[in-house]
């Protein structure tokens, strides 16, 4: 009986609209140049390979490599292939927000640790009818590709720039084949930010669930910690702590995923109870 009533108690905890959708992510390397831009390059790579144990598909949707093989910037789609309620949101919604690495850079001489951090940016797919946008607000630039893309990279400006001028939002896409795939992936991936950021805006204006620790607002906040020489990974929301960052950074998350959902369903669960 114990178990069916709490069971029961997480069934009618308020579900998350977007718990099914696909997801966006975005990484950017932060200050510590070479290094940072490195750590950027571990995180794409832990997510993606977080995806494949899960069967998902990823497909990057803009890449600004680094010199020493990191990223400045990247942004890759992850998509479920099935219709599972609980989908690719539902698991990485609690990845927003600054990551900092400790470890020594490949750039140092000295052996010394150094911190950098890199920020990483999370919003659910939005269908086309839930975003309006007008022509007037956008500013679209072209430019050549300067990643891979087959025999047209370099020799046509196929590559997209929008920046919505009314919120200083800047979506790029260099990786379609054309100029018109390019756009129209860069307007899906603009409507999705629009989407995140009205939402934030009036998770901001209530006081409900969202303003947990967990589902923070604030995307500057500091998230996680991974520390090389102790093999240590601390997420800071959830006072989550394991010495197994090798694996975690092989794609193993579920262990600091697990302990932010079920922080953020007890969060519900409280929230709920007080509004009932």
């Amino acid at each position: 009986i114990p178990a069916l009533e709490e069971r029961l108690s997480e069934l009618l905890v308020p579900r998350d609209p977007h718990d099914g959708s696909d997801v966006i992510v975005e990484i950017k390397s932060g200050e510590g140049g070479e290094e940072s831009a490195l750590f950027a390059g571990d995180l794409f790579r832990m997510y993606t390979r977080y995806a494949e144990r899960h069967g998902w598909k990823t497909d990057v949707i803009d890449a600004n490599e680094s010199d020493l093989g990191g990223y400045k910037d990247v942004t890759l789609s992850v998509k479920s292939k099935g219709t599972d309620p609980d989908g690719v949101w539902s698991r990485l919604k609690f990845e927003g927000g600054v990551h900092r690495v400790q470890r020594v850079p490949v750039t140092e001489s000295q052996g010394r640790i150094h911190t950098s951090a890199a920020g990483v940016l999370v919003y659910p797919e939005v269908e086309d009818v839930e975003v309006e946008i007008d022509e007037k607000d956008l500013r679209v630039d072209v430019f050549r590709s300067s990643g891979h893309g087959g025999q047209s990279v370099n020799t046509t400006d196929s590559a997209v720039r929008i920046t919505h001028l009314p919120t200083g939002i800047v979506v790029s896409c260099q990786n379609e084949r054309s100029q018109l795939q390019n756009r129209a992936q860069a307007m899906h991936v603009l409507k999705a930010r629009l989407q995140a950021l009205a939402e934030e805006e009036a998770a901001k204006k209530a006081s409900d669930a969202r303003r947990s620790q967990v589902r923070t607002v604030d995307r500057s906040e500091r998230v996680r910690t991974y520390n090389f020489p102790e093999n240590r990974i601390s997420d800071h929301r959830v006072n989550y702590k394991a010495y197994n960052l090798d694996q975690v950074l092989e794609g193993e998350l579920d262990g600091v995923l697990d302990a932010l959902v079920t922080a953020d369903r007890a969060d519900r669960l409280a929230s709920s109870k007080l509004h009932a």
